[in-house]
């Protein structure tokens, strides 16, 4: 690799692939690059490697940018993993809840309680309800309140869906398309929680959320910032807090990449290119730019962002979730952490805790705009409001924040897509992987993997990175016959980032 290091200059590297976002995608082809003795160099944004998926560190109190949990059903993920971290995955218990009319529900929703907490009227408004969606379904599922009306019934969905898929996404259930729900719930029906709740019975069933996962005892970052030490020990290099901010292109190849830093500019050329960048960013970087049509699509396609309010607070046993969905439209906060719940080593002081509160928004708006100060006062005053915690016990708090967390299906999206990936599969040596590479909502394990697919088209395969998330067969929906040697092992549908 050479280095020019000229203090007037810009650097100028040479390697065999540059790698654009240092996020479980980025990162993951690197390593996988190592192995095969490939010279990579990769670059990120940030000045952490992780991506939406890294820990933050706040006087030693580590946040979960987003809550992960560590499970998946591709096994050269699961080898990866096991590979980097080994011991230091804990095997930890999963309990969500939801937050409605100042009570909380399991979720997934278990039957018999939710009939105990609703009370007899509501719970057969729920069932006429349903009966009615059975007998009179919507004909074509265009959007996600059809989409889980026809399963659920209206009743449930309006209580159980609809105010928190709002607040996560700031847009009405009808304007969502039906596919992301396909693709995040799947499998999932109020007949099949009530054939669960009733019978034990001897045909597969399809779980809905996992019982039990793994997670780092640092959190997810630790897993990442392993990779990172490994791949530098084998010469790779890593430029944290570094922007691409060109790809220069040579007809229908990448020549090179030009990326800004604390230390000036770096030009980086290689034979392979892969990138997680978001789509709308890469292709606006693109010199001579796309054609019209697509520039266009890259500015029409969207994203949702979010923070994460971090409270430390003077309790050691809140609550035993590793999260909480607020339903309750009275309050802004989506979802609440318990950061202790998913590693007793994310506290040092085993006398506190650290609680989590996330606000979905959008980069304009007046909730991403305000003050970390206002926020924190903001976070203590809804978490009181909740019940979960007096004012009196936060003693500290601190805010982060994450622009394009994520993809969002709405409008016409698929036909800005289809000109978008046209185009790039029209570049010979540029692949993009990972959520926002791929406008793809899809989780952490997948991402790894279209990165492992990548590596594999490097070295002569053909795969269709596209597809992952829509031709294998979805981790989410994993069969258990009823005699499973595993009977205290459940996966189920995967929640998270």
């Amino acid at each position: 690799m050479h280095d020019d290091k000229s203090s007037s200059n810009p650097i100028e590297l040479k390697t065999d692939v540059v790698i654009i976002g240092a996020g479980p995608a980025g990162l993951t082809a690197a390593y996988q690059l190592s192995k095969v003795g490939k010279q990579t160099v990769v670059f990120e944004k940030g000045p952490l490697v992780g991506g939406i998926a890294r820990t933050e560190n706040y006087k030693g109190y580590g946040v979960d940018i987003g809550g992960h949990r560590f499970f998946t059903k591709v096994a050269e993920v699961e080898a990866m993993w096991r590979e980097v971290l080994g011991d230091d995955f804990l095997h930890r218990a999963r309990l969500s809840r939801i937050y409605y009319k100042n009570k909380f529900f399991y979720y997934p929703i278990r039957f018999f309680d939710a009939l105990l907490k609703l009370g007899l009227i509501e719970s057969l408004r729920i069932g006429l309800s349903y009966i009615a969606a059975r007998l009179r379904p919507y004909p074509q599922e265009e959007n996600l309140e059809e989409w889980v009306s026809n399963r659920f019934g209206k009743r449930l969905y309006q209580i159980f869906f609809k105010t928190y898929t709002e607040k996560v996404w700031g847009i009405p259930c009808t304007e969502i398309k039906a596919e992301w729900a396909a693709q995040r719930i799947k499998g999932l029906s109020l007949t099949t929680a009530v054939k669960n709740a009733l019978f034990n019975s001897e045909s597969q069933s399809v779980k809905t959320l996992i019982d039990a996962f793994d997670y780092p005892r640092r959190g997810p970052g630790m897993l990442w910032q392993r990779v990172q030490e490994l791949i530098e020990a084998q010469n790779h290099r890593v430029f944290l807090e570094n922007e691409v901010v060109e790809l220069q292109m040579n007809g229908r190849r990448v020549k090179q990449i030009v990326s800004t830093g604390p230390n000036g500019s770096t030009i980086a050329s290689g034979d392979h290119f892969i990138s997680s960048m978001p789509l709308s960013e890469l292709i606006l970087k693109m010199r001579p730019a796309p054609a019209s049509e697509v520039v266009e699509a890259a500015r029409k396609l969207s994203y949702r962002d979010f923070l994460t309010v971090a409270l430390i607070v003077r309790r050691n046993d809140l609550f035993p979730d590793n999260w909480i969905y607020v339903h309750s439209p009275e309050v802004q906060v989506g979802r609440i952490q318990n950061f202790k719940n998913w590693s007793p080593d994310m506290v040092p002081d085993p006398g506190t805790s650290c609680i989590g509160l996330e606000y979905f928004c959008n980069e304009d708006d007046a909730l991403w705009q305000m003050s970390d100060p206002d926020l924190v006062a903001l976070g203590r005053r809804e978490l009181a409001q909740l019940g979960l915690v007096e004012e009196a016990d936060v003693l500290d708090g601190v805010v982060f924040r994450q622009p394009k967390a994520y993809p969002v299906y709405t409008g016409e999206y698929r036909v800005y897509l289809e000109l978008i990936k046209a185009y790039l599969n029209s570049i010979e040596n540029l692949q993009t992987t990972g959520r926002n590479g791929l406008h793809m909502y899809n989780n952490q394990d997948h991402s790894m993997l279209t990165a492992m697919l990548a590596v594999k088209n490097i070295l002569g395969e053909n795969h269709d990175l596209w597809v992952v998330n829509t031709e294998r067969s979805y981790h989410e929906e994993i069969r258990i016959p009823a005699s499973s040697p595993f009977p205290g092992v459940t996966p189920q549908a995967k929640e998270g980032a």
